[in-house]
């Protein structure tokens, strides 16, 4: 099969997704969490059964607390996560809970908030350039018909196909169905990029050794027969991962169920990517300039 026969058809497609993302990005940007902004946490367990989560957050509409997220954990457990709140308006929240037991009460300052983004940004564009390091001194040794530093820009861009389509999923979500980005969620991002970059490192891997073996007519067609070779072990691999995340998801709880479904999205996208987009941008990165 010609993989490469539909290239345009994968970049229009992934030129769609990446459009809808910045879109959702300009009208709803992306809801962080206290961890990022500052705010109040507050752990507790009830007594007897547990509430509905509507009727939790009803309850404390009242309090005029601004944004607040209501969370379970485990079977009578639940998270508060609002913004920063006195001692005064802490004890009035217990008392309109209920008949619970507090587990735990922190606040984060704005500036702790603040500090943390910056150290994101950093760990993000050290994880990055490190990735871009590593590329190019895995494929150094091929120079003809793709540079070392041709990788390298390549697997960037389908990084930035992955996290860009994932941010805005999320983007979404956090509109729709109050999703906002935790330390959970930072931590699934990184393992997106960790696994993508593996995934695509495959693919290009295997492309290096047909180089050098000189397998295909044409780097084209090198490529296609790569893609081949590369195509069921990469989607063994990934659908091995989502049975995984998807049963963490379903079975996991309410703690653990963004934090998997953006590892489900983002394993989902990075393995498009690895097989159908990077491949492509390598072969026509080399097509222009022949």
């Amino acid at each position: 099969m010609n993989f490469l026969r539909y290239s345009n058809i994968y970049l229009i497609f992934s030129g769609l997704l990446i459009a809808i993302s910045v879109v959702s990005f300009v009208l709803f940007g992306l809801q962080l969490g206290i961890d990022f902004t500052g705010g109040s946490i507050l752990e507790a367990e009830y007594q007897g059964e547990r509430p509905p989560t509507e009727d939790i957050q009803g309850s404390l509409s009242s309090l005029d607390l601004g944004s607040v997220v209501v969370q379970p954990a485990g079977e009578k457990g639940i998270i508060v996560r609002m913004p920063p709140i006195s001692e005064d308006t802490h004890q009035a929240v217990l008392e309109s809970l209920g008949s619970v037991q507090e587990k735990r009460f922190e606040s984060i300052g704005p500036v702790i908030g603040t500090e943390l983004q910056e150290k994101t940004r950093r760990i993000v564009g050290l994880s990055l350039l490190s990735i871009v390091l590593y590329v190019m001194f895995a494929f150094r040794r091929i120079v003809q018909p793709v540079k070392a530093w041709n990788w390298s820009f390549v697997a960037l861009l389908t990084l930035l196909h992955d996290v860009v389509i994932t941010l805005g999923i999320l983007s979404v979500l956090g509109k729709f169905f109050g999703v906002q980005i935790q330390i959970p969620i930072l931590v699934a991002l990184l393992t997106v990029i960790g696994y993508s970059i593996n995934d695509t490192v495959v693919v290009f891997d295997r492309i290096r050794e047909n180089i050098m073996r000189k397998v295909g007519f044409d780097f084209r067609d090198t490529v296609n027969q790569s893609l081949q070779q590369t195509l069921s072990r990469s989607i063994n691999t990934s659908l091995t991962t989502l049975v995984v995340l998807l049963a963490l998801l379903f079975f996991g709880g309410d703690t653990l169920r963004f934090f998997a479904l953006t590892l489900v999205v983002g394993v989902v996208i990075g393995t498009y990517s690895s097989l159908f987009v990077a491949p492509v941008l390598l072969a026509k990165w080399v097509d222009r300039r022949s």
